[in-house]
């Protein structure tokens, strides 16, 4: 039987071989708050990483306001080489340049995935021809094997996790014409056991949410609502 995330998280922290708790969680102990979900950045040596920086708080604000799960207002930054990102409920990848993960970056990236982790990853430059698909794609197929990626059915369970969506939102940036000039009408996804375990997009959802969560108001429909879907699946699957 598959491990829930939940599952997994808890047993990472109980188990006493080849994982160590890392120095930063053990010196926090009993004391530290019960959070249902933290948003963790992963920050890796090559390319930009800090990409969108206003987008996790808008996130946070979205899961606050909308679901009753306790939730850490601040976004962690961890560093992907770092065992640390292997405790995260939910993580998440993005830039504009080259991705070429050091041996440590490929080994917990991997380790991650195979044992029930989430990662979202965002092409920031919304461009499948662009330095950070083409690099990002050329590690996951050198991490997992030819076709890892494959794309999402309309019909998967990601559209109904909280709210009901029909299709997958279309961003701003892919109806101005910036980066490839397409509409992508699907994510792409690599599968382990069944449920996913790394959400990939090439729509630059980063930037579509990257703003302060106070100027919701002004849009007819709040567009951070996929985002919610996305990270109660994480939860959840």
């Amino acid at each position: 039987m598959s491990l829930t995330r939940k599952q997994f998280l808890q047993q990472l922290l109980l188990a006493g071989g080849s994982f160590a708790l890392p120095a930063a969680l053990r010196a926090q102990g009993d004391a530290a708050p019960h959070y249902d979900f933290y948003f963790t950045r992963l920050m890796y040596e090559s390319g930009d990483w800090d990409v969108d920086q206003r987008m996790p708080s808008n996130v946070l604000n979205s899961l606050i306001e909308y679901t009753t799960l306790k939730v850490d207002p601040n976004e962690r930054i961890v560093p992907l080489a770092d065992p640390e990102m292997l405790l995260a409920p939910f993580c998440y990848l993005a830039g504009h340049k080259l991705v070429e993960f050091t041996p440590a970056e490929a080994r917990n990236f991997r380790d991650y995935v195979n044992r029930g982790g989430f990662v979202f990853v965002d092409d920031c430059n919304h461009d499948i021809d662009g330095l950070f698909a083409k690099s990002f794609e050329a590690q996951m197929v050198k991490l997992f094997g030819e076709d890892c990626l494959q794309k999402l059915p309309d019909d998967h369970e990601l559209y109904r996790s909280f709210f009901h969506f029909d299709e997958l939102p279309v961003t701003s940036f892919e109806l101005n014409g910036w980066g490839d000039d397409l509409v992508h009408d699907y994510l792409k996804a690599i599968v382990v056991n069944g449920r996913i375990a790394v959400l990939y997009s090439n729509k630059d959802f980063g930037c579509e949410w990257d703003y302060d969560y106070r100027n919701k108001r002004w849009l007819a429909i709040d567009n951070t609502r996929f985002a919610v879907n996305i990270v109660i699946y994480a939860l959840t699957s």
